[in-house]
C-alpha cells in the first residue's frame, strides 16, 4: 500500500507541472542550462547561483523546478566542450575529456556526442530511481537525528569533500573546508544573537550572505580564471549521425547500472560532486572493461560511464539536500539555498510537513531529463554554434550578471562587494589548488555545526560523551577519523607495513 501512495504521489506530481507555464519554463530553463555547461568557464554552480537571483519573484516550485532544469542541463552540456575541444564545459566532465575528445578526433563527434546524451539520460533516471525510493525512507530515519548526529554529519561533510576534491594533497581540501566553517561564524550566532568577529561593522550583523559569497567563488574566479588561459581552438566538428544506434548503447547495460549506482551513492556524500561521481564510475568501468585497451583512445564504453556516472550524481546530490539539508555537491548547496529564499524548508522533517514536495523534486528531474534528451539529440549542430562566441564579449556579461545577482537579493551594495572579495580570494585558492567545493559546503554547514554543538552541550550539560557514544555519532566519528588517518603517508606505510607482515605467516601456515 505505501509503494502505491508513492506511485500515485508521483503522478500526481508530474500532473502538477503538466501545464503550458510549467513545460516552457522546463524547455527554455534546460535549453539555457545546456548553454552554460558548454560554454568554458560557465559552471553549473554558477547557472545555478545567476538563476536563483533572477527567480526570485516566482512562485516556489516554479522557482525550484527551474534551477533544477538549469542544474541538469549544465551538467549534460558541458560534455560538449569537452568533446569538441578537450576542455571540460563543467568539472564534472573532466572524465568526459578522456574518450570523448578522441572519438572526436577520429571524425565521430556526432557519434561523441549520442553517446554521450543516451549516458546522460540513462545516468540521471537511474539516480532519479534512487532519489524516489531513497529520500522518504532517509527522511523517515532521518527524524532519529538529533544535534550530536548533525554535529558529527557537518564534521564528516567537510572532512570527506575535502579528501575527495583534493586527491593529491586532502590537506588543501581540509584547509578550505574549515576556511569556510571559520566565514560562517561572522555575525550574530543563532542561539542569542551575540556578536562574532562583526568589528562594530553594521553590515557583518547577519554574516556573509551565501548566494553572494557563492557567486564569487564560482562566478567571479571562473571569469578570472578563464581570461587568464589561453582560448581554445576546436578540433573538429559533428559531420556524422548523433543518433546512437540501440544495440551499440545497451551493449554496455552493465557498465550503464553500475555508473548509475556509482554515480547516485557519490552524489549522496555531502559536497563531492559530479566530478567525483564521473571519476569513479570511470575508473570502475575500465577495472571491469573487457576492452580496457580502449580506455583513453575513444572508448564507447569509457565515454558512456563517464556521462552515466556525472547525471546520476545530480539526484544522488538532491537527496542528502531534501532529507538532510546538507548539499551532496557545490550546485546544490546554491539550490539548497534557494529552498529557504522560496520559503521550502528541506531537512528531517519534509516527510511529515511537506512529502508532496519530495515527489515533486523527482518529477522536476524527470522533466529535466526529458528535455535534455530532446535538446541533446534534435539541437546538436545549432548548439555547437554557441561554442564560437568570443569569451572577450561573454565573460563581461557573466560579471555584469554576477553584480546584479548579488545585488538582486537583498539590494545592499555590500553584497556586491562581498562578491567581488571571494571572487578575487577564491581565484588567488584556485591558482594555489585549493578546491572551491569544501569552502562552499564549510560555509553551508557552519551554522548547522555551531548550532548543533552548543544545543548538544546545553541537552548534556556540558557533557562530550553522548557525542562519541550514541550509536550513529560513533559510526560518523570513526568514519571521519580513518579517513583522516588513511590521507596520511605515514598511517598508510605503517598499515601496509602490518598487512605485509600478516598476510606471509597466513601463507605460510597455509603451505604447512
Amino acid at each position: 500500500m505505501n509503494l502505491l501512495e508513492n506511485l500515485l504521489s508521483f503522478l500526481a506530481a508530474i500532473g502538477d507541472f503538466l501545464t503550458p507555464t510549467a513545460l516552457f519554463h522546463v524547455a527554455w530553463s534546460t535549453l539555457l542550462g545546456i548553454v552554460i555547461g558548454a560554454l568554458p568557464g560557465l559552471t553549473a554552480t554558477m547557472g545555478v547561483a545567476l538563476m536563483t537571483t533572477l527567480t526570485y519573484k516566482l512562485a516556489p516550485d516554479l522557482a525550484v523546478l527551474i534551477l533544477i532544469c538549469m542544474y541538469v542541463g549544465a551538467i549534460y552540456g558541458g560534455s560538449r566542450t569537452a568533446i569538441l575541444l578537450n576542455i571540460p564545459g563543467t568539472p564534472a566532465n573532466a572524465a568526459t575529456t578522456l574518450d570523448g575528445n578522441p572519438l572526436a578526433r577520429q571524425g565521430l563527434a556526432g557519434k561523441a556526442m549520442g553517446i554521450a546524451t543516451s549516458g546522460s539520460v540513462l545516468g540521471s533516471i537511474i539516480g532519479m530511481f534512487f532519489l524516489a525510493t531513497l529520500a522518504p525512507l532517509l527522511g523517515t530515519y532521518a527524524l532519529k537525528f538529533q544535534s550530536y548526529e548533525f554535529f558529527w554529519l557537518a564534521i564528516f561533510g567537510i572532512v570527506i569533500s575535502g579528501h575527495l576534491t583534493a586527491l593529491d594533497d586532502p590537506l588543501k581540501g581540509w584547509i578550505a573546508g574549515f576556511l569556510g566553517l571559520s566565514v560562517a561564524m561572522v555575525g550574530q550566532e543563532g542561539i542569542h544573537a551575540y556578536q562574532r568577529f562583526t568589528y562594530g561593522t553594521t553590515e557583518l550583523l547577519g554574516g556573509f550572505a551565501l548566494i553572494p559569497a557563492m557567486v564569487g567563488a564560482f562566478g567571479l574566479a571562473e571569469v578570472l580564471t578563464v581570461m587568464r588561459n589561453p582560448v581554445a581552438e576546436i578540433v573538429t566538428t559533428a559531420r556524422d549521425s548523433v543518433i546512437p544506434k540501440l544495440g551499440e548503447v545497451f551493449r554496455y547495460w552493465r557498465t550503464i547500472i553500475r555508473s548509475g549506482i556509482i554515480g547516485t551513492g557519490v552524489g549522496i556524500i555531502p559536497g563531492v560532486g559530479e566530478d567525483i561521481g564521473a571519476w569513479v564510475s570511470y575508473a570502475a568501468a575500465r577495472r571491469k572493461s573487457k576492452e580496457r585497451h580502449l580506455f583513453g583512445k575513444g572508448s564507447i564504453e569509457g565515454l558512456m560511464a563517464a556521462e552515466c556516472g556525472n547525471n546520476a550524481a545530480v539526484p544522488g546530490a538532491l537527496i542528502p539536500v531534501l532529507t538532510l539539508a546538507i548539499p551532496g555537491s557545490a550546485p546544490a548547496a546554491v539550490l539548497l539555498a534557494a529552498m529557504f529564499i522560496h520559503g521550502v524548508r528541506p531537512g528531517p522533517m519534509i516527510m511529515v510537513e511537506n512529502p508532496h514536495f519530495v515527489y515533486q523534486v523527482v518529477a522536476m528531474v524527470l522533466f529535466a531529463t526529458l528535455a535534455m534528451l530532446v535538446f541533446g539529440l534534435s539541437m546538436t549542430r545549432p548548439l555547437l554554434k554557441v561554442l564560437s562566441v568570443p569569451r572577450e564579449r561573454l565573460m563581461p556579461i557573466v560579471f555584469v550578471l554576477c553584480v546584479i545577482g548579488s545585488y538582486a537579493i537583498a539590494e545592499r551594495l555590500f553584497d556586491v562587494g562581498v562578491m567581488i572579495a571571494f571572487g578575487i580570494g577564491g581565484y588567488i585558492l584556485r591558482e594555489m589548488k585549493y578546491p572551491m567545493a569544501p569552502l562552499v559546503l564549510g560555509i553551508i554547514l557552519g551554522d548547522i555545526l555551531d548550532k548543533s554543538l552548543r544545543r548538544g552541550l546545553v541537552l548534556s550539560d556540558g557533557d562530550l560523551t553522548p557525542f562519541f557514544t550514541r550509536p550513529i555519532c560513533a559510526v560518523l566519528f570513526l568514519i571521519t577519523l580513518s579517513s583522516v588517518l588513511m590521507s596520511m603517508p605515514p598511517f598508510r606505510r605503517l598499515i601496509g607495513r602490518m598487512v605485509a607482515a600478516v598476510l606471509p605467516g597466513r601463507s605460510s601456515r597455509e603451505g604447512n
